[in-house]
């Protein structure tokens, strides 16, 4: 049986379908050839976040663009409920069978990239407060989507949302970038890096990922010319291929891609590749790095850790480059609550082979909010109240999202118990019986929340 939430939905379900298709078609992986002063994540993801506030404009709503960095959507007046999603999405790497910025629907899916992270359930976001402003629903207090361009890049623009515009922190808020029932914790994660110029003459150059926060699935080295090299490459039970000119072989290795808060879901073609270099050419640093990134625990760095709300580390290689004779690598490391990151770095430093060195790039603490708490019962709630399911434990991640960034704010859908979204990998999609589904979810959630904190004033 319908719930009076998801009766109202159903007009808005067309539209809302041919409206993210259209979202999908924008491109909006960060580029930094076309930043500018207005457009501080290129072009773009400025299109992106022009898409979504230019329909929120015709639809009535007070919009912010607020200098380029994320689109403010606002209605209401009173406690603040925020709701924030992102419109920029990881880069594309190749294997796809569906065009990444196509919003093909196949089999009611929506196939493309940023489907399922964040735009599909933004846009759900976005329709779930169309309907209560429609309804006249949104009574005593105010709610705020917004829509940042930085998320996959370190959420620079919730930074400058909260920080430099001095925006208003919520009463409560959530983001849809996560798992229903909903997330009260995210590990901590740091980006570090290890780097410095080496004197490995075989070895010419190495490419292999493409951000920190993804598995490698590929990984290319052009080395001085080797003949009897298969064998090695056989041993790593991945797919790869071998080409030669007259002075190098150029060798390249396929792994399968995942999010970097799930590694051992993904084979990481670009530590496999550090091995078989490693068994090539046994420069005593490589042999090293290679063992001691080989893992996605942190074990081999003597960096494993796991408490009972957390859950263990995780280690993932997501960036190694060798470019001329530079070599660096970028690993993106997960922990609990009770990891200090200094620390760690500080440990890892002191085993890192010479002549590398060791610079943290990015840090964020961990997040914890206590399950019981009014916020979280009623996110619960109206997750269990809109689909029946009373069973499906809330949960913590490994994943980081905007709740780091805004204040009394936890991850809260769109992705449902049992369901696979391949997010940062190749045919991500959106089951479009959720996208519509978490409307009715997110509408009961801000009215609800909106109600909480309206009946304190």
């Amino acid at each position: 049986m319908k719930t009076t939430l998801q009766t109202l939905v159903e007009p808005y379900i067309e539209n809302a379908i041919k409206t993210l298709g259209e979202w999908i078609q924008i491109n909006s992986i960060h580029d930094d050839k076309t930043i500018s002063k207005n457009k501080p994540y290129g072009e773009g993801v400025y299109r992106a976040l022009r898409f979504i506030g230019e329909l929120a404009k015709k639809d009535g709503f007070k919009v912010d663009y607020c200098d380029g960095h994320a689109t403010e959507i606002t209605f209401g007046e009173g406690p603040l409920i925020g709701v924030y999603a992102h419109a920029d999405v990881v880069p594309v790497s190749e294997g796809w069978q569906h065009p990444p910025f196509g919003g093909v629907i196949e089999d009611n899916r929506m196939y493309g990239r940023g489907t399922s992270d964040d735009k599909g359930p933004a846009l759900a976001a976005y329709y779930a407060l169309k309907l209560l402003k429609d309804q006249g629903m949104v009574q005593g207090y105010q709610v705020r989507l917004v829509i940042g361009g930085n998320e996959e890049k370190g959420s620079g623009c919730l930074k400058y949302y909260f920080r430099k515009l001095k925006k208003p922190y919520p009463e409560s808020g959530f983001t849809p970038d996560g798992n229903f029932p909903l997330i009260y914790g995210e590990k901590g994660i740091s980006n570090f890096e290890i780097a410095g110029k080496v004197k490995w003459k075989p070895i010419h150059s190495i490419q292999a990922g493409i951000v920190a926060n993804s598995v490698i699935d590929k990984a290319v080295a052009v080395i001085a010319r080797q003949e009897k090299i298969e064998p090695i490459l056989r041993s790593t039970k991945l797919p790869y291929t071998i080409s030669h000119d007259e002075k190098t072989t150029t060798i390249k290795l396929f792994g399968k891609a995942a999010h970097g808060s799930l590694p051992q879901l993904g084979v990481n073609a670009g530590t496999k590749l550090l091995s078989v270099l490693a068994r090539l050419f046994p420069f005593p640093e490589l042999v090293t790095i290679a063992e001691q990134y080989s893992q996605y625990n942190g074990k081999k760095l003597g960096q494993y850790y796991q408490s009972k709300l957390l859950h263990e580390t995780t280690l993932n290689v997501g960036l190694i480059r060798l470019e001329n004779g530079i070599f660096s690598l970028i690993a993106n490391y997960r922990y609990p609550e009770t990891v200090v990151f200094e620390e760690v770095a500080k440990a890892i430093a002191l085993i890192t082979p010479k002549p590398f060195k060791l610079t943290t790039l990015m840090t964020s603490e961990p997040l914890l909010v206590q399950p019981d708490s009014p916020m979280i019962q009623t996110l619960l709630k109206a997750y269990q109240e809109e689909t029946g399911d009373k069973k499906t434990p809330m949960v913590t991640i490994g994943g980081g999202t905007y709740a780091k960034e805004a204040k009394n704010t936890v991850a809260f859908g769109s992705k449902f118990p049992g369901k696979e979204d391949f997010i940062h990998e190749n045919d991500e999609k959106i089951d479009l019986e959720d996208f519509t589904r978490s409307m009715s979810i997110y509408a009961r959630a801000i009215d609800d929340l909106g109600r909480l904190h309206a009946s304190k004033k």
